[in-house]
Parts: structure tokens; sequence; C-alpha cells
């Protein structure tokens, strides 16, 4: 007996290739630049955040969530920072600029595995992880 599937029947719907499949470089591209902004001294997030803000609504709700995940994570940085360098008059500030910046790398990894899985990231309105 024999089956009536064509060859492609058997093509994984979610590949990358898949013509159907929303680009997922650009957000990608913006988690690199909120990382990269530890080293610039936040330049590089705002450009990432100005191009989050561009693509925001162009996509599927999943894809859309994370240019809000991007949004939120930057201004909830760039708040912990100011506080961070406010504390450094009483010399805690660097400590808690140390854990600003393992919030943020947390916050970046867990918001690229989910893109990864295509899927929106978790806890988008959390102010941790």
């Amino acid at each position: 007996m024999t089956d009536n599937l064509h060859p492609d029947d058997n093509h994984d719907r979610r590949s990358v290739n898949d013509p159907g499949s929303p680009d997922t470089t650009i957000p990608i591209v913006i988690y690199a630049l909120l990382l990269a902004g530890i080293i610039s001294g936040g330049l590089t997030q705002v450009i990432g955040v100005i191009m989050a803000y561009v693509y925001r609504g162009k996509g599927p709700h999943w894809l859309d969530e994370h240019y809000r995940y991007h949004i939120r994570t930057f201004w909830m940085a760039m708040l912990y920072f100011a506080i961070s360098g406010l504390l450094t008059l009483i010399m805690i500030g660097f400590v808690t600029w140390l854990l600003t910046v393992v919030w943020l790398v947390i916050r970046c990894v867990k918001g690229l595995k989910s893109l990864q899985e295509k899927r929106a990231p978790d806890n988008v309105d959390t102010w941790l992880f």
C-alpha cells in the first residue's frame, strides 16, 4: 500500500526558511545593542530602543511583545543605572550597578531564548526578570 503523501509534506513548517515565518534579525540586534550598552555607557541602548519603537506594531503579536520587552528593559535599566549612580555617593552604588548589569544580562538572555522559540517573552510587565 502506498501513501499519497507529497515529499514536501514532511517539511518542518517551523523552519527558519519558511516564508511565512517573521524575520527575527531586528529583535536579535536590539537585544545585542541593549547588552552592548553595558560597555558603551548606554549609547547603543538608545539606538536599540529607537529601533524597537520604529518596528513595534509591524509583526505578529509574539514579536510585538519582544519590542515592548525591549522598550521596558531600556527604561527600567536607565532607572536602575540612575539610582545606582546616586547611590555611589554612599558607596553602595557600585553593588547596585553590578546587580543592574546582571539583571540586564538575564533579561536579555531570557528574551533571546523565547525569541529563538518564536514566542513572546515571559513576564513582559515585570520589574525583575
